[in-house]
């Protein structure tokens, strides 16, 4: 009897160390945000192979060689590039060649040095409204670096290759959206580096002010005079080409009350939401994101009212002659000019008051349009 207590005492004591050794293992905290825009690695390229079965199979070549790497797991929790002890610790602590991971071996295939990861398009020097999801909300202080003119993308990144001093920080922004979801996010307003041109990175890094917690990021750009559009992502990945004469939008007021591209006129035929829907139903609400001479991003805002909304659909009529050419975060159909985005398989249930959000790209020569814009539930 004796032998069998001792023997439960010693398995107690080595699950209770296990646990231990899991909790302060520095890979071992819950994951909590990522770049949205410029999207990081891992975030551009879960949009890049998300399927709307909810598997990931990527198309990208960058995001295909991640993934043979490190698996689809760190694409599910691309929000996760975190180190639980980093502390605001940086050169020394991160190695070398490991800065994209953040040193965490979980995600290590997004630290391969290749020139063909997704691409955002930028102005240098402009001014560019930021997204940092907000997967779970923490005080902190953001900081963003550029690569120095002499880096290459044929290298893994190294701290001799950022500029010495982060050319934008923010503490505590604002947030939108709900939390625990792919589309909420913190947002500001902030210039990109100026004097850029050609290919860059943009490394963030989230230190946490509650906890030794930090998060790290690379956002692979273009400085080419674009003003956000995204390339390299889905099938094809050449949809949304850079904008080459449109000028930056350089006076845009953050997310939330960003009006459409000064350049291109505002869709009349959709007015704002401006009454709550009716219970257990849904709303849409519709914005231009972006427009450039032969095409646009645009993004559509469902929102349940007082009851939650399970599934959702949204139909729109397409104008002058524009067709959808992508869409993330929803399953898209076609008939003639109307278009049909149903919900993803994670993004259907819309609690009470809040709201999901899907975006998508079009093809046109004209100015975006979107007529008869409704929302429905099943």
């Amino acid at each position: 009897m004796r032998s069998v207590r001792r023997l439960a005492v010693l398995v107690t004591a080595s699950l209770v160390a296990t646990a231990i050794a899991v909790v302060t293992s520095p890979t071992g905290a819950q994951a909590h945000g990522a770049m949205m825009k410029p999207g990081s690695r891992t975030y551009l390229c879960w949009q890049d192979g998300l399927t709307p079965q909810g598997n990931i199979v990527p198309n990208n070549p960058a995001c295909s060689a991640a993934v043979a790497q490190s698996g689809t797991n760190p694409l599910y929790n691309w929000f996760g590039v975190l180190r639980s002890d980093a502390g605001g610790r940086t050169t020394g602590f991160i190695p070398d060649g490991q800065l994209c991971s953040g040193g965490n071996p979980v995600f290590s295939g997004y630290d391969l040095a290749r020139n063909d990861w997704p691409l955002t398009h930028l102005t240098a020097g402009a001014n560019f409204n930021w997204w940092y999801s907000n997967w779970a909300h923490h005080p902190g202080t953001w900081y963003m670096y550029v690569t120095r003119d002499t880096w290459s993308p044929t290298r893994p990144l190294a701290w001799s290759d950022l500029e010495a001093q982060p050319f934008l920080t923010i503490t505590n922004p604002p947030q939108q959206g709900a939390v625990g979801t792919n589309d909420g996010h913190y947002y500001w307003s902030g210039n990109l580096p100026s004097g850029k041109s050609g290919r860059h990175i943009i490394y963030s890094r989230w230190v946490r002010s509650d906890s030794q917690e930090n998060f790290f990021g690379c956002s692979d750009v273009v400085f080419d005079g674009g003003n956000g559009q995204v390339t390299g992502v889905g099938p094809g990945g050449t949809t949304n080409p850079p904008v080459t004469t449109q000028p930056p939008v350089t006076t845009q007021p953050p997310v939330t009350t960003q009006p459409p591209v000064t350049t291109q006129p505002p869709v009349t035929t959709q007015p704002p939401v401006t009454t709550q829907p009716p219970t257990g139903a849904c709303t849409a609400t519709y914005r231009t994101v972006n427009a450039w001479n032969t095409g646009f991003q645009g993004e559509i805002i469902v929102s349940a009212g007082s009851a939650a909304v399970n599934g959702w659909t949204v139909r729109w009529t397409n104008g002058n002659g524009q067709t959808i050419t992508q869409v993330w975060s929803g399953t898209h159909s076609v008939s003639g000019s109307l278009s049909t985005v149903r919900n993803a398989a994670w993004n259907g249930t819309i609690a009470a008051n809040s709201s999901q959000m899907f975006g998508f790209l079009g093809s046109t020569t004209s100015p975006p349009s979107i007529s008869n814009l409704a929302c429905s539930t099943p």
